[in-house]
Formats: structure tokens, sequence, C-alpha cells
């Protein structure tokens, strides 16, 4: 590795020029301008959030890059290091979540960070995190396998034993234990991971970031326009509630930025804008709702 405050500003740079480059994309989509609001951390750090509400296209979304920084971890992030306890850190990244309004058009989230912690005397202890996964209303079969196809081709330059490794990673991360039921068709998750040393891991990681638009923007076109009706609004704000129940019971970011005291609306930009909840409530057998649950909310290969 590079020194710590050179392998930091490299990374930074890097996270900071694909934010942009994925808002200007997903504004030529949508044809409304994000809005851009910078903040700062009283404990150290900040970031800029660029969000977009009552979009064109998009009903709701958020491309959020944070740099902060403190004098001891938060207990989601100590708790599988605890050799690092203690240690001064600093955690970056880019992440998002997109809602569109279309029902037929899946959400998306996608998160590529780098966490590293110092300490007088000893070597720096660094990883890298990230990975992208999606959640249809309304399942495709072939919006599936463009996904996956395209999260497999930018992880396979690093290795082929990634793919598979880091797709039962999202499957098992993104599980509602409560539910019994994956958030949606997955895709590719890690963390913790340095295996590779520090160039080969970075750009394995920039391989994912950069693969984003390529991974979601054709689905998004594909479907942004598609006719719906009140029926299906209504089972999409039904299906979001579970995004939020795993944001806020499960997700290690969310619990890291709120234990860490970070900027709250930055953290909770990942929420839908409108959700439903009913009790005890269950698709109607042989419709398009019921297939989402029986094709779609499963653990498979999908390539």
């Amino acid at each position: 590795m590079t020194s710590s405050a050179n392998a930091t500003a490299t990374v930074k740079a890097y996270l900071q020029d694909l934010q942009n480059r994925i808002v200007a994309a997903l504004e030529s989509v949508d044809g409304k301008p994000f809005l851009t609001d910078s903040w700062n951390r009283p404990e150290g750090g900040g970031g800029i959030s660029r969000i977009i509400e009552e979009g064109n296209v998009l009903e709701r979304g958020g491309v959020g890059f944070s740099h902060v920084m403190g004098k001891n971890l938060p207990p989601s992030a100590a708790a599988n290091r605890p050799e690092i306890a203690g240690r001064e850190w600093q955690a970056m990244g880019v992440s998002l979540v997109l809602h569109p309004r279309n029902p037929y058009a899946p959400t998306v989230h996608m998160n590529v960070r780098f966490f590293t912690t110092t300490a007088e005397g000893q070597e720096p202890v660094w990883w890298f995190g990230g990975g992208m996964d999606l959640t249809p209303y309304y399942g495709f079969v072939e919006d599936a396998q463009h996904f996956h196809r395209t999260c497999r081709d930018a992880l396979a330059p690093s290795g082929a034993d990634l793919y598979p490794r880091f797709k039962q990673w999202c499957d098992d991360y993104f599980y509602l234990k409560h539910r019994q039921e994956p958030r949606g068709v997955g895709g590719i998750f890690f963390d913790d991971f340095n295996a590779l040393g520090f160039d080969d891991s970075f750009a394995m990681v920039r391989h994912v970031g950069d693969s984003f638009l390529d991974a979601y923007l054709p689905l998004l076109r594909q479907r942004k326009d598609q006719p719906y009706g009140e029926h299906q609004r209504d089972f999409q704000a039904y299906r979001r509630g579970r995004y939020v129940e795993f944001n806020l019971v499960f997700d290690r970011g969310t619990l890291f930025g709120l234990q860490s005291g970070g900027r709250t609306e930055s953290i909770l930009m990942s929420m839908p804008p409108v959700v439903k909840w009913r009790y005890n409530w269950q698709p109607e057998a042989g419709t398009p709702e019921a297939a989402l649950y029986t094709d779609f909310l499963i653990h498979k290969e999908w390539l």
C-alpha cells in the first residue's frame, strides 16, 4: 500500500468523480437536475448529497459522497474486528438509492466505500466494501439477467471466483430475516475486502463503481414509460415497505452512519417517498404480484 495519506487522497478523488458521472447520467435520463447539498460533521469530515425528488422519472433518488473521520470506532464498525477498537478512523464512499415512479422500473442500490484505521507505531488497517442490488416490484427475467451479467463482467478482471462469492454474500446480506424473504433479486456485495492488496483491491472497486450505469440505466430506460395504473402504484408502495424495514433494521451503512453521528438527512435519503404497510396481506394467486414472490424473491442463479 502507498502511504496512508496518498491512498486516501486517491480513493477520494475517484469517489467524487464517480458521484459526478452518475448524477450527470441520471439527469440526462430524468431531465430534471439534482439538488446539491454540502454538509459538515462536527466530529470531523462531511460530504455532498445529490438529491432529486418529484423528478420526471425518479420519484426520489440520492447519490451521496461522504468522507468522515473520528477518534473511536462506532460499535457497528468494530464488531467484526475487535483489534482495531480505539483506533483513529476514516471512512469514505459513494452510496446511492434510486426510487423510480413507474412501478415496472426497479429500485436500485449501489455503494462503494473505503475504510482505514491508524494507530501510533502500527500499520494502517484498511479495507474496501460495496456492491449493488436490484429490487423490482414487477419482475422481468431479462432485467435480472442483465443486472447480474454486468456485475459478473465487472468482477471478472479481478478473478473468476469473485462473482459467485459476492453474489452469495449479497443473497445472504440483503435478506429480511423476520420475513424470511430476500429484499430483491440480489446482485453483488462485499465488505472487509483487502485480499488483493491495495492496488488490485482498489481496481476491483473501480470496476464495480464504473459498471453501475451499464447495469441499471438500460433497465430504467426500458421501463420508465411502461403504462401502469393505481393498482400497480399501490403494490409498489406496499413492497417499498420491505425496503424501509431492511434499511432501518439490518443495513450496516445506515447503522454506522447513525452510530457515528453522521448527518441523518443524508443517511436516510435512501427512504422511498411513498410507502404502505398492510396487516397480514397476501397477493392473489396467479397475478403478476404473486409472481414476484414465487419467481423473483427467491435465491437462484440468474445466469
